[in-house]
């Protein structure tokens, strides 16, 4: 029967983990159990910076953006002797079991410990999307309105100068930031793994906004898909006489209060995720599906692939 549990962020910060942990914190009490707060993640779990908390612990986080357990990355949690560390820790704190907000990497963690006979649920939290086994993960819609008022001011001093400007999104190897702030900006072009124009169509088009000087252009690019995105400004500089410009947004996609859409989706999935732990689920990720949240077993989890970005993909392309 489990009686106290612990809870911890790793790999990359995203707006809405503080509600998180704020539910499941909550939630746990409320089923009176025993909280615990890890700090840093799985480095934290290796070398015990664990407390027991209680309510006021997550008084007035809601709103607050990054994560107050920190979060650090642990490339050694991988190896087994590390993780029997981790297991040692929890047991000489008496947790039965753990709650991860993380992304893919997060998940394997968990996996790895739930192997171990550590009772594990596991969260998506990542503002790049690209957990397969949720819709949306906590941190996403933040991040894509951060995106979207970066861009529409990006917009106004390229328009005044008639420039082409490329904006580099985060996203991790997963376009849906890219997809859904260029289909929310109303970008001229969208780059992203799923959709990508040939080299012929994006210079053809370019080259026509330039030629017709009715207006400046925008490119919205997924990170990690083109080499060299100076060369690629050069280019299309060459090939269509556009003036361009490369704007890197960065690590400022990842801060801010958390949208509302956030707080409810991380209040759902906390308290989702006590309940499991309550009906001896162990090993599970939550997710979102429609507008129901669900659980999957993280191993079949961490195969499944992305779909969800398919219709933007129709609506990208009618639109064009």
């Amino acid at each position: 029967m489990i009686k106290r549990v612990g809870v911890l962020t790793s790999g990359g910060d995203a707006p809405g983990m503080n509600a998180a942990i704020r539910a499941i914190v909550r939630a746990g009490i409320a089923n009176g159990l025993k909280m615990y707060a890890i700090f840093e993640g799985f480095k934290g779990l290796v070398e015990d910076d664990i407390i027991e908390v209680d309510r006021s612990f997550v008084s007035e986080i809601l709103m607050r953006g990054g994560t107050i357990l920190r979060s650090a990355r642990l490339p050694e949690f991988k190896d087994s002797a590390v993780q029997d560390i981790a297991v040692a820790n929890l047991k000489k704190h008496g947790i039965d079991a753990l709650v991860v907000i993380g992304g893919d990497g997060t998940y394997r963690g968990a996996g790895a410990l739930s192997r171990k006979g550590i009772n594990t649920i596991a969260l998506p939290g990542t503002i790049d999307n690209d957990i397969a086994s949720s819709d949306y993960t906590i941190g996403f819609d933040t991040c894509l309105n951060t995106i979207t008022e970066c861009v529409d001011k990006l917009r106004d001093t390229t328009s005044s100068h008639q420039r082409c400007s490329i904006i580099e999104v985060m996203g991790n190897h997963c376009g849906d930031l890219a997809i859904y702030s260029g289909t929310a900006c109303g970008a001229d072009l969208i780059l992203s793994p799923e959709y990508l124009p040939s080299e012929k169509e994006i210079i053809s088009k370019l080259r026509h906004i330039h030629l017709t000087r009715s207006r400046h252009a925008l490119i919205i690019v997924s990170e990690k898909l083109l080499p060299n995105l100076e060369d690629f400004a050069k280019h299309i500089f060459e090939a269509t006489g556009f003036e361009t410009r490369v704007e890197i947004l960065g690590r400022i996609q990842r801060g801010g209060s958390p949208s509302a859409s956030d707080r409810v989706l991380a209040a759902r999935m906390g308290v989702y995720a006590i309940n499991a732990l309550m009906n001896q689920k162990t090993s599970r990720c939550v997710g979102i599906r429609g507008m129901q949240v669900v659980d999957y077993d993280i191993d079949e989890a961490l195969k499944m692939t992305k779909s969800n970005s398919s219709e933007l993909i129709d609506v990208i392309s009618t639109l064009k």
